[in-house]
This record gives structure tokens, C-alpha cells and sequence, in this order.
């Protein structure tokens, strides 16, 4: 019986990368079941208006809250990372030559970054006229 003894593959940097963004994916995707669970029963659940909504003024006083505010912007950071990691995920299963994945990964940082300063800017305001 012949024993076939093989040495493991060296790491490769992308099947890293990959790694590391699956965790993140996984990361944000539980704190999203977290944050997502507060902010509706925040939001729809303890109101007493009709329908469960907030009116803008309740708005504008729940958001006076400092508390409130950190919540939703970590929920905004959170839902805009999880939601960045999956449109990579679905783009680079297009087989891409490394020089575009890193302009598409650029790309992405770009426009979540951009998204999440345009909501904290939006939250920040609004929270200001309570």
C-alpha cells in the first residue's frame, strides 16, 4: 500500500481576501438581525399612532435622543457593508482579471463610503431640528 504524503497548497492572497470578506458578510449579517429588530420595534411596534408609524415630528424627537442617533447611524454603516460585500460577491463571480477586481473594489468603497456619509449628514440634520 503506497502512501501519498502531498504538502498544503500555499495561501493565496485572494482565497485570503475572499475569506476575510465572508466573515465580514457573516459579521454584518448578524448584527444587521440585531439592528434590524430594534430599529422596527423602535420605529413601528411602541408607537401609538395608526398604522404603527411615526408622525416627522415624532421622528424629529426620537432622533433627539444621542443614544438614537449613534443606533442609527452603526445600523446605516452596518446595512451599507453587508450590502457592499454582496454586490462584490455577485460581481466577482464574473471571472475578471485582477486589475478590474480592484477597480471594482474601489468602486465599491467609493460608493459605500459616499452612501454612508450622504446618510449620516441626512441623519445628523435631522436629529439637529429636534
Amino acid at each position: 500500500m503506497t502512501v501519498l504524503h502531498t504538502r498544503p497548497a500555499p495561501a493565496v492572497r485572494g482565497h485570503a481576501v475572499r475569506g476575510r470578506a465572508w466573515w465580514w458578510t457573516v459579521g454584518t449579517g448578524v448584527a444587521l438581525l440585531v439592528l434590524t429588530a430594534v430599529h422596527i420595534v423602535a420605529n413601528h411596534f411602541v408607537v401609538d399612532e395608526v398604522g404603527g408609524l411615526r408622525t416627522y415630528h415624532q421622528v424629529l424627537q426620537y432622533l433627539g435622543h444621542p443614544v438614537i442617533v449613534v443606533t442609527e447611524c452603526v445600523f446605516l454603516v452596518v446595512v451599507t457593508i453587508h450590502a457592499m460585500l454582496g454586490l462584490r460577491s455577485v460581481l466577482l463571480d464574473i471571472d475578471m482579471r485582477p486589475q478590474t477586481r480592484r477597480r471594482v473594489d474601489r468602486g465599491l468603497w467609493a460608493l459605500g463610503a459616499g452612501t454612508i456619509a450622504y446618510g449620516i449628514v441626512l441623519l445628523l440634520t435631522l436629529a439637529s431640528r429636534a
